[in-house]
């Protein structure tokens, strides 16, 4: 009996999951949707486009100017510019909208081992440590970066 059971809701759930996929198939969804900008920005960073990144990350924020994920990849671009100051101003904004974005913690920290900041990056760390509660990449990375600042 439970076995019936099992399978009717197997095979509704199927027909239902069917139905939804066709009704979402029309000629007007075939189009191929446009990354929005926040992902063409995202591509950029990882190509290592990062005057492209800026001007696409500029409109983001300027549209979603709470977007902490947005202001730390701004950071992450000026700061592989070398422009240092623009990176620290846009971190801080990061972590003015979300003082646990582990991002920008991890980049903070980096930006303060090249201003030669051992002790501000070491603080970047800390705070990390307190957000990763089961230890987390942002941590590892950070640390590693520090002990190799550290070894010259």
């Amino acid at each position: 009996m439970n076995r019936n059971l099992i399978a009717t809701s197997i095979f509704a759930l199927t027909v239902a999951c069917a139905n939804a996929l066709a009704a979402g198939s029309g000629s007007s969804s075939t189009r191929a949707t446009q990354p929005s900008e926040y992902d063409q920005a995202v591509a950029a960073v990882e190509a290592g486009a990062f005057r492209r990144a800026l001007r696409l990350l500029d409109s983001v924020v300027e549209s979603e100017p709470r977007n902490a994920d947005a202001w730390n990849y701004k950071g992450f671009s000026h700061r592989n510019l070398g422009q240092l100051a623009e990176a620290q101003a846009a971190y801080d904004k990061a972590l003015a909208i979300d003082p646990k974005h582990r991002g920008a913690r991890e980049y903070l920290g980096e930006l303060y081992l090249m201003k030669g900041d051992v002790a501000g990056a070491e603080a970047q760390l800390r705070e990390l440590d307190s957000i990763c509660y089961f230890g987390c990449k942002e941590y590892d990375e950070l640390k590693a970066a520090i002990t190799k600042h550290k070894q010259g």
